[in-house]
C-alpha cells in the first residue's frame, strides 16, 4: 500500500498582478509558508511558467526546480486545462473562450485548434523534462450544447462528436505516451468529458490508451448528483491526479443543478472551502489509500463566500489532517501462523 503525498495546491485561482502572487518565486514562499509541499502550476502566462522553453530547455526546466527547491517545494503536475479547453469548441462558444489563446489565434478556430494541440505538446515534453508524471487538463467540448437535448436525442450527432474529440487527442495522448506522462481529464461540466459515461465512451474511442486518465474531482460529482465514492471503485485505475475541493448542494424551490443562470452565491449547488461544504473526504482519502493511489492531493481553491487567502490556509492543514499514512503490516499479524498443507487438510478434516 502507498501513502499519497500532499499537500499541493493548484496556483491558478491565486495568481494577481500584484505581489506576492505574481510571480513563481514568490509565490512558492507564500504557499510553502502555508505548509504546502508542491504546486501544480497553470501554463498559459508566461511569466509563471513559460511552457515553450520548458518544453525546449532541460536548463530552464532545472532553474524552476531550484527556485521551488528553495521553498521546500516540488511540483505535482503541469496544467493545460484553458489550452485543453480549445482542443474542441463548439462554434456557439467561439467568441466566450477566444480570450483563452493568443490574440493572433482568438478568432481563427483552425488557428486557435492547432495552437492548442501544440500547447499540449509542449505540456507533454516540458513535464517529461521536469521528470513528472501525470498532467492536468479538460477534454474540450463538442457536444455540451445538446447534453439536455430537445429536439430528443440525436445519437449519430453525438457518436460523431465523441468521434471527432477522439480524433482530435489520440495524437496528443501519444505525445505523452512518448513522454511517460499521464494526461488527467477533470471531468467537469461543460466539458464533453463529465463524468464516467461519458469517459468510458471516449476511451473505447481512443482504442483504452494507457495514457488516458482522471484528474478526480468530487465537487463536480456532488454538483451532479453523483456517486463520488463509488466513483472512485469503478475508475480507480485511472485516476491519476487528485482536485481536494469541497461544495455543497441545498435543495431548493426555485433552481436545482442547471442553477437558473444565477451567480454562484445564489446557486443551489455552490463551491465551498474545504471542511465547509458536504463532500464525505474521510471516506474519500480512505478509497484512495485502498486503492494504492501514489499521487499528489491537490488543493483547488473556489468558494462563493471564503476569502482565497483563509481557503489556502486552512486547506494545507485540511489536507494533512486527511491523507492516510498507510500501514506496511496487518493489524492481525501477530496472530498469523503458517502451516503445511497435511496441517491445512487436517483443519479442514480432510486428513485423519
Amino acid at each position: 500500500m502507498k501513502t499519497l503525498k500532499g499537500p499541493s495546491i493548484f496556483l491558478s485561482q491565486f495568481i494577481t498582478d500584484n505581489p506576492p502572487f505574481n510571480s513563481l518565486d514568490s509565490l512558492a514562499v507564500w504557499a510553502a509558508g502555508l505548509g504546502y509541499k508542491a504546486v501544480q502550476i497553470p501554463t498559459h502566462l508566461p511569466h509563471i511558467f513559460d511552457l515553450a522553453k520548458a518544453a525546449q530547455s532541460l536548463e530552464y526546466c532545472a532553474e524552476i526546480r531550484a527556485v521551488l527547491a528553495k521553498s521546500g517545494l516540488e511540483i505535482s503536475e503541469l496544467s493545460t486545462h484553458l489550452q485543453g479547453q480549445l482542443v474542441a469548441v463548439h462554434p456557439a462558444y467561439d467568441a466566450a473562450f477566444s480570450g483563452f489563446a493568443p490574440p493572433e489565434v482568438a478568432h481563427d478556430a483552425s488557428a486557435r485548434q492547432q495552437w492548442a494541440v501544440n500547447s499540449l505538446k509542449q505540456a507533454a515534453r516540458a513535464s517529461q523534462n521536469l521528470g513528472l508524471k501525470a498532467h492536468a487538463t479538460f477534454s474540450g467540448a463538442l457536444a455540451w450544447p445538446y447534453f439536455y437535448p430537445w429536439p430528443p436525442r440525436n445519437e449519430q450527432l453525438i457518436d460523431e462528436a465523441f468521434r471527432e474529440l477522439a480524433a482530435r487527442w489520440l495524437p496528443i495522448l501519444n505525445s505523452f505516451d512518448e513522454a511517460g506522462v499521464d494526461v488527467c481529464f477533470e471531468l467537469h461540466p461543460g466539458e464533453d468529458l463529465h463524468d464516467g459515461v461519458t469517459f468510458e465512451r471516449f476511451l473505447a474511442l481512443v482504442d483504452n490508451h494507457p495514457r488516458c486518465n482522471i484528474l478526480y474531482d468530487p465537487s463536480h460529482m456532488l454538483l451532479q448528483h453523483m456517486d463520488y465514492l463509488g466513483f472512485i471503485d469503478h475508475y480507480h485505475a485511472r485516476i491519476k491526479a487528485f482536485h481536494v475541493k469541497d461544495a455543497e448542494f441545498q435543495t431548493s424551490a426555485k433552481s436545482g443543478v442547471y442553477a437558473g443562470y444565477q451567480p454562484w452565491i445564489d446557486r443551489a449547488g455552490r463551491f465551498r472551502s474545504l471542511g465547509d461544504g458536504q463532500i464525505n473526504f474521510k471516506g474519500i482519502f480512505s478509497k484512495l489509500a485502498q486503492y494504492d493511489y501514489a499521487g499528489w492531493a491537490t488543493l483547488e481553491w473556489e468558494c462563493c463566500l471564503k476569502s482565497g487567502d483563509a481557503g489556502a490556509r486552512e486547506g494545507a492543514k485540511f489536507i494533512v489532517d486527511h491523507i492516510i499514512p498507510v500501514a506496511d503490516y496487518a493489524f492481525d499479524d501477530f496472530a498469523n501462523s503458517k502451516s503445511e498443507t497435511s496441517a491445512v487438510r487436517r483443519m479442514l478434516g480432510l486428513e485423519e
